[in-house]
């Protein structure tokens, strides 16, 4: 047997691909454009923050030693508005939530605690404490501290900690360029109608929705024809510009696989492996050009969308330096009997928190490839290894987490 036709595991092909991943340059983006990129290098705190001691709440600033419940206001501090007062025994400032603390107040008394007597105040609050409802300078984030190390994934707390911090612009991974073919004379655009023997291209359009929430910079998205010239011709053109060409169909065993043929006959064009211990997502090809990786994935609508997540994506992560590649795969249990194959098989899931606390999962029904619609609704891919004999309800598998644990009603 030729090595190209022998059949490999899942972590033997995710192996292959990892050895073959080239870091992407970094590039300085705007902080108003920077949500789901990747950052290129640490961000170290230039400043304590809060860079003033500030309120914690509405109230009056007060010396907290000051034993006296009567208190002469003697000015109003407001956010961003900062007063010439000094707080002093018998005196007290009006002070609002995020505004610095005047001079000589080392606590703030909140408004509720106390009543207001023309230009007095009056202290309803026993043994005031120093330091009481205020944020002492930099007590969230110290000068020199690290905010937010590269390959942070920057959604809105990481944005809004760098604005509060002060970074803009920020320096990111440039986004991976992705081009997407669906192949296949059958397929039909989407809201056009079906001729005989004719389907609807949903691969491309789920890929893509996959590609956009990695943060990708979708460069192509198309259909090609069952025409070898014109298919070998886009992908040239793609391979030479693009990060990653994904194709989707044309690489099983039959005549009109285009995909496989051109991979293989093509003298600069190294491929990895073409076969895989892996249901679904069985004839998953992986090639080389140049700087240029290559996915030709199975034309099943379930088979695509598996490879992409077990192959594809922790590949477009890695290229962008992020910190966390893979989705978590915590235990489940199962709560009803479940098929083995001879492969590793990744089943369409729910995983839920059951009355003792505890991750249990069942799959979404009937597994065929073809059925997009078992995916929908679903959290997770259950990893079931491969073994003669069915796996009981009660076993333990391992589930792929597509979104959060559902709670149970």
């Amino acid at each position: 047997m030729r090595e190209l036709d022998r059949m490999r595991p899942p972590d033997e092909a995710r192996a292959i691909i990892d050895r073959t991943i080239r870091k992407l340059p970094p590039e300085m983006v705007r902080l108003d454009e920077a949500a789901w990129r990747v950052l290129a290098a640490d961000l170290v705190a230039l400043e304590d923050h809060p860079p003033f001691a500030a309120s914690t709440m509405d109230g009056y600033a007060v010396f907290a030693d000051d034993s006296s419940p009567w208190r002469e206001v003697i000015g109003e501090q407001n956010a961003g508005n900062v007063i010439d007062a000094e707080v002093t025994d018998g005196y007290t400032v009006r002070i609002m939530t995020g505004a610095p603390v005047p001079r000589g107040a080392d606590a703030v008394v909140p408004v509720e605690a106390t009543e207001l007597a023309e230009d007095h105040v009056v202290i309803h609050q026993e043994d005031v404490q120093p330091g009481a409802n205020i944020r002492p300078i930099g007590s969230d984030v110290r000068k020199g501290d690290l905010v937010l190390p590269a390959g942070t994934i920057l959604g809105p707390a990481e944005v809004g900690l760098a604005a509060n911090m002060g970074f803009n612009p920020v320096m990111v991974s440039r986004r991976p360029r992705v081009s997407v073919l669906s192949t296949g004379d059958e397929l039909v655009e989407p809201g056009e109608p079906l001729g005989p023997g004719q389907i609807r291209d949903s691969n491309r359009f789920s890929l893509c929705a996959a590609l956009q929430a990695e943060g990708c910079e979708i460069a192509f998205s198309g259909q090609g024809p069952d025409n070898r010239d014109e298919l070998e011709a886009f992908l040239r053109r793609r391979m030479a510009t693009d990060d990653v060409v994904i194709t989707s169909g044309g690489v099983s065993m039959g005549d009109l696989d285009l995909i496989k043929a051109i991979l293989f006959d093509a003298p600069d064009i190294d491929v990895h492996f073409r076969r895989l211990y892996l249901k679904p997502g069985k004839p998953l090809n992986f090639a080389t050009c140049g700087n240029a990786l290559i996915f030709g994935l199975p034309g099943n609508p379930v088979s695509s969308l598996v490879t992409f997540e077990v192959f594809i994506r922790p590949t477009l992560r890695q290229m962008m330096g992020a910190r966390e590649i893979d989705r978590p795969r915590p235990p489940v249990i199962l709560e009803h009997e479940v098929q083995a194959s001879d492969r590793i098989e990744y089943q369409r899931g729910i995983v839920s928190v059951n009355d003792e606390g505890r991750l249990v999962a069942r799959n979404s029904g009937k597994q065929q490839s073809s059925r997009l619609a078992s995916f929908v609704g679903t959290n997770a891919l259950l990893v079931i290894p491969p073994r003669e004999s069915p796996y009981a309800a009660g076993e333990s598998v391992r589930a792929m987490m597509l979104a959060a644990p559902f709670a149970r009603p």
